[in-house]
């Protein structure tokens, strides 16, 4: 098992990144590795950090603003080679459609519920870890 994952936490709001953080915790399941975080509260900022590699999968909030989560998660799934896998943080369950839409891997609804996002981003570890590994 790699040592660490790196998850990128972009939020134009820092209590939504402290969510994202505490939900996760150290490690947000015994199988995977400790999580280490980058926190971007811009776009050009999400771009520059998956430019410079490295990152396990991103949580993007689909309601920052002025750049909201779902469109920054559609650039990215286009633009980006061996995009990391997404977890959307989508305002209403009704907003799932839009989460598919923008090629999201994931979504949970805010506020962040601990459990549901800890498994959520667990999961989306052990696809793009075992991807490493094969």
């Amino acid at each position: 098992m790699q040592s660490s994952a790196t998850v990128l936490v972009y939020s134009d709001d820092a209590n939504t990144r402290a969510q994202v953080r505490l939900a996760a915790g150290r490690r947000p399941a015994a199988d995977v590795p400790p999580v280490e975080f980058v926190e971007c509260a811009t776009l050009p900022a999400v771009l520059s950090a998956l430019e410079q590699g490295g990152i396990d999968v991103c949580v993007l909030d689909g309601e920052a603003v002025p750049a909201g989560g779902m469109g920054v998660c559609r650039q990215i799934k286009d633009e980006v080679f061996h995009c990391p896998p997404v977890l959307l943080l989508i305002g209403r369950p009704q907003d799932a459609w839009l989460a598919t839409w923008s090629r999201a891997d994931a979504a949970v609804t805010l506020p962040v519920e601990p459990v549901e996002f800890a498994a959520s981003l667990a999961s989306l570890l052990r696809s793009r870890l075992s991807l490493h590994c094969s």
